[in-house]
């Protein structure tokens, strides 16, 4: 094996993406069979859900984090910039709209056939909290075209 060649950085990536990809889901797979044995006992099991859904968390965020990280080249000054945009874009053209459509289903289910029209009831907020998070992915889509319209200058 040439260690000549390893560099710092490349053995904490290496280390990162072990810990990722075999150790997190291997400590999440414990903590769920741990949750079913205290379930099956009748003791208190939400503890280890929830160590078992932040193990997952960790592997799919380090994914994610790589996912956005390499819209570009390691030597391209734009690389923060490019990240946070496919962030931006991510959260605007798929978290939100899935968001709304569970806030329509939330006031569907709030909303009674004799429900009262008042602002301050339930389904009303779910109303706007959806119609709202349409409108930031529209406006976020609608700047992305006139941006992306705009790159061929003035003719």
């Amino acid at each position: 094996m040439n260690l000549a060649g390893m560099s710092f950085d490349v053995g904490l990536l290496n280390l990162t993406n072990w810990i990722g990809n075999v150790i997190m889901p291997t400590l999440s797979a414990f903590l769920i069979i741990l949750a079913i044995l205290q379930f099956s006992k009748g003791q208190e099991f939400a503890h280890s859900m929830y160590g078992a859904l932040a193990s997952l968390m960790v592997s799919g965020i380090a994914r994610a984090f790589e996912t956005f990280a390499s819209q570009a080249a390691w030597n391209n000054p734009d690389l923060y910039w490019l990240s946070i945009v496919a962030l931006i874009n991510w959260v605007a053209n798929v978290i939100l709209p899935i968001y709304a459509a569970s806030q329509v289903a939330l006031m569907a289910l709030k909303l009674g056939v004799f429900s009262l029209v008042n602002p301050t009831s339930g389904w009303m907020r779910h109303f706007l909290t959806a119609a709202l998070c349409l409108t930031v992915s529209g406006v976020l889509r609608l700047a992305e075209f006139f941006v992306a319209q705009g790159t061929g200058g003035i003719t």
